[in-house]
């Protein structure tokens, strides 16, 4: 499909009505306790962390949060967990370049790790749960996903078992409830960090923390290369969303955060990943077309793939060799820890 039948396209969906607003969420950055809780490793900033002020973090709720989130009774046929999707094993992803669910049925997009979602407010690859909790609660009753016909069928699924029925009572003093259950999960998933990379422990000036080729690496990132464009801050990212041009090779695109606004705008956009762990959670782009952070460095010093949405910040780099291969092994700098402490747990609530 040509760019003038694309756009005649894009423009027929802008006129259907828009999605209604996403609920506002209160955030705040942790208390002492909290902070105590969560243990960040060198490099995070306790101070940007994303709490909703209805969502305390205390230990049994994130213990309860963690045997939510690898149990697989949460599906319709005991067979998929959030962690089927977002393993620790594979770095809090799956692996894949879309995720398999429920019968083996294919998703449309890649899973994106949970590391580091502590620092991060609106979630999924177009930003339509503006928080932790309210992504939780999508993939339960996603037909493709974890298959439930209906919340109101797990909530009761978990309310035949006793030993959940005790721990909902123990940490919100209820029976078992969605909002708990989405409470909990995120809860978990704020403790799952990763720091203390070699990158942060050269940005602290520890002697020797990286390579000579990770600091021509890092000079690249910053200024030919321009990662920093969107790529900014602590985790890497700016949070915000863009059109790079993935998809737009002939044929009809994922179209991303317009089809949850529809604003011409935000056309194609996505959200900015953090580049944290990036060499342990691939493959890469929304729809894990690049299994290498070679084909990704290559594709962005090509420009992307050019659309009529195309951000400015999206430029052709001319990389030589040398540089795309120190940018790359600059990039493995960025794998830290934290996040290979959650593993599954040995039993679950009967």
């Amino acid at each position: 499909m040509r760019y003038s039948s694309i756009t005649a396209f894009i423009m027929v969906l802008a006129l259907a009505q828009g999605v209604e607003a996403a609920a506002d969420t209160e955030f705040r950055k942790p208390t002492a306790a909290e902070e105590k809780l969560l243990n960040l490793p060198l490099g995070l900033n306790a101070n940007f962390a994303a709490i909703p002020s209805d969502n305390p973090i205390t230990k049994e709720k994130i213990e309860l949060g963690r045997l939510l989130y690898f149990d697989t009774r949460l599906s319709r046929n005991d067979t998929i967990a959030c962690a089927t999707c977002h393993n620790p094993k594979l770095g809090f992803t799956d692996g894949q370049p879309v995720s398999l669910g429920i019968g083996t049925l294919k998703g449309g997009r890649s899973a994106p790790t949970v590391i580091n979602r502590l620092f991060s407010k609106a979630q999924f690859w177009d930003g339509r749960a503006p928080s932790l909790e309210e992504q939780a609660k999508g993939p339960i009753t996603n037909l493709i996903e974890m298959g439930m016909p209906s919340h109101d069928v797990v909530i009761n699924k978990l309310n035949d078992i006793r030993g959940y029925r005790d721990r909902f009572n123990k940490v919100f003093g209820t029976v078992v409830t969605l909002d708990g259950v989405a409470k909990a999960i995120a809860t978990f998933e704020r403790t799952v960090v990763s720091g203390n990379s070699a990158f942060d422990r050269y940005q602290d000036a520890i002697e020797g923390a990286i390579t000579e080729a990770q600091i021509r690496g890092l000079k690249i990132f910053k200024e030919k290369a321009r990662c920093t464009q969107c790529h900014a801050g602590f985790n890497l990212t700016d949070e915000k969303f863009h059109n790079i041009g993935v998809g737009w090779g002939g044929h009809r695109p994922d179209l991303g955060l317009f089809d949850e606004t529809k604003k011409l705008v935000d056309m194609g956009k996505f959200k900015t990943p953090t580049l944290r762990d990036i060499a342990d959670t691939g493959p890469y782009m929304h729809d894990g077309r690049f299994a290498t952070l070679r084909q990704v460095i290559d594709f962005y010093d090509r420009g992307g793939d050019p659309n009529p949405f195309l951000d400015k910040e999206i430029v052709k780099l001319n990389l030589t060799e040398q540089e795309k291969r120190d940018l790359e092994v600059f990039l493995h700098a960025l794998s830290g820890e934290g996040w290979q402490t959650k593993v599954a747990p040995k039993g679950f609530p009967q």
